[in-house]
Formats: structure tokens, sequence, C-alpha cells
């Protein structure tokens, strides 16, 4: 109860404040989506390779992929979030 209050006021200071227009996190989780696609799909390196290749400081970034959509999915702290996609092999990934 508590912790969801402290997201709650987090939140709504967040969104009072203007925003920062150089986000790292929002750099962070495009790189991290980006690299992690086309280490995997491009590439073709095992997961745990990747994983390892594409940690950035602070590693603040979770992920998700769907290997069958060719798709990987990032995320960090709940606000920012990114996708990239495999296109082709000649285009590669593609964040969206």
């Amino acid at each position: 109860m508590i912790r969801a209050a402290l997201i709650l006021l987090l939140l709504g200071a967040l969104s009072a404040c203007e925003r920062y227009q150089d986000n790292d996190l929002e750099l962070l989780t495009a790189y991290r989506a980006k690299e992690l696609c086309s280490c995997l799909f491009v590439m073709e390196q095992s997961e745990e390779y990747c994983r390892a290749y594409t940690v950035a400081a602070p590693n603040l970034a979770t992920f998700k992929i769907d290997p069958i959509a060719k798709e990987v999915s990032t995320s960090a702290v709940l606000l920012w979030g990114q996708r990239a996609r495999w296109v082709s092999a000649r285009e590669g990934c593609r964040l969206e």
C-alpha cells in the first residue's frame, strides 16, 4: 500500500515537471532494444551472448524477446520503453 502511494506520488511529481529533453532512460531503452534485436536476429548470436553484449550503465533496462515476431521490447522505471523489430536481412532491425 505504501509502495503504491509512493509510486503515485512520484508519477504526479514527474507529470508536474517539465520533461527533460535529453532523457537518458529513453536513450537507454532505445539502445538496448535496437542492439539486442540486431545481435539476436542479424548477427544470430545466442541470447546469453546478446544479453552481455548490450549491457549499458546503469543497467536499468529490462527486456522481452519475441522470437516468433523477431521483436525485442525494453522498458525502464515503468515510464520509458521501446521496441525494435527485425525487418529483413538487408535492412536489419528498426526501432518502432
